[in-house]
Order: structure tokens, then sequence, then C-alpha cells
């Protein structure tokens, strides 16, 4: 199966380095090269991308930025020199994140990391809740559609460009970004309480130090998260 991509970089010799790559890979096909996200809107909108290879600072509007004006989201690989970027890159569904100068080891295999997600159809989506009822939502893991009620939901933690589902009869890994997780849920049923970890309010049994107890689970408290998670048992 050929893939479609498509890379935007500020730096030419960083597009250069990155076409060479992508023709030396078979299941990859390049419909565009651009030195602005602004000039690649078209050509995403159009072509069905799969695959973006993204640097993040670039004069007219970041990649992170622009990644927030797209509809239809690609797979995303960050290509930038910047590490500081890395972990507010994993917020969105991103395949993997390359430090500039990248080599064709390192830039291989990011690339099979996301041919094996497009093969196995782990690769998942995130449905609006069920307009009659409201009580949940549906993902697609493994070549196979779940119906995910929130109710059954104990807990979601995030892994890099995936998330895990602990609930009450199963396990479910997909990949999605924490962040698109957490609007999709509904706010009075679930909780952001760490960078890496959103729970159900209903199941929080109790609060000691830095963390919380969950269906016999301890999960730590991020400190930017910390006050929220304290409202809840009334302390001030």
């Amino acid at each position: 199966m050929i893939f479609k991509c498509v890379i935007i970089d500020d730096e030419f010799l960083a597009r250069n380095y990155l076409k060479d790559y992508v023709s030396k890979v078979p299941f990859l096909q390049l419909t565009g090269d651009y030195d602005s996200p602004l000039l690649a809107i078209e050509d995403l909108k159009n072509n069905n991308a799969d695959l973006l290879f993204l640097d993040i600072q670039m004069p007219d509007i970041s990649g992170l930025e622009f990644l927030k004006t797209i509809n239809l989201q690609p797979f995303v690989i960050f290509t930038t020199a910047y590490k500081k970027y890395a972990l507010e890159g994993y917020e969105h569904n991103t395949i993997d994140y390359l430090l500039k100068p990248i080599s064709f080891e390192r830039f291989l295999k990011a690339v099979n990391k996301f041919n094996d997600i497009m093969q196995t159809g782990k690769a998942a989506a995130v449905y609006e809740p069920d307009k009659s009822s409201g009580n949940y939502f549906t993902i697609r893991a493994d070549r196979k559609f779940y119906k995910v009620r929130f109710d059954d939901i104990y807990f979601i933690e995030g892994q890099q460009a995936y998330v895990t589902f602990n609930m009450k009869v199963r396990k479910i890994t997909a990949l999605m970004s924490m962040k698109d997780l957490e609007e999709t849920l509904p706010y009075e049923q679930f909780i952001r309480i760490h960078k890496s970890f959103i729970v159900s309010r209903k199941y929080i049994n109790s609060l000691e130090g830095n963390q919380i107890e969950i269906n016999g689970q301890k999960l730590p408290v991020g400190k930017v998260y910390r006050e929220q998670v304290q409202k809840l048992f009334n302390i001030k």
C-alpha cells in the first residue's frame, strides 16, 4: 500500500534531505514540499495526505499552531532542531518526533512505525457521543470498532501518541492525543490529573499527598492539576 505524504519545513536543506529519504521508501509517495504551512493548505485538502513531515518553528505560523487549524489531520512526524517542543508535540496525533540533523536510520524507524500503524489498523478515530443517550463514544483499534461507555472507564493513560483505556472489563490501546480526548470526554464525568492521566470522577476513592487512588491503583497528580483535584475533596 502506498501512502501520500507532505513535507513542510522552512529550511531548504532540510526539505531536500527529507525528499531524498522519502524517495528511498517504497510505501511513501511525496505529493508536495513547502517552506510555509500556508502554501500547503490546498495540497493537504485536495490530496488527502496520510502523513505530514512538519517543522515546528517557522516564520509565519508554527507547526503546532498550524495543526490546530486543520480539520482532518494526517498523521504527523515532527522534524525540528528544538527538543523543548517534544512534549507539546505529543499532545497531537503524533507518530514520532525527529531532532535535526536527522539520520536516514532514525527517519526509517519513524516511517516504519507509521506503516505498522496503517497496516495493522491500530489507528483510531474518536466520534461524537451517541446523540440519543450521550453515554458512549466509538473508537477504532486493532481493526475493530469499540463502543466505549463513559461509565465503564476507570482512567485513561497517555503514552506519547497512544492512549490506553483502563475499563471494567478490558483495556483498549489506540492512537489518539490526550488533548483531543480531553476535549471529547464530558467534563462533568472526567478530570485530567496529570499530563499522562485522565480519570473518571465517580471512581476516585481517595487523595493522599500527590496521588489519588482509583479502582485500587494509585496515580500521580501533576502540579498543574493539583488545585482542581483538591477541589473534588473540598480542599482549599
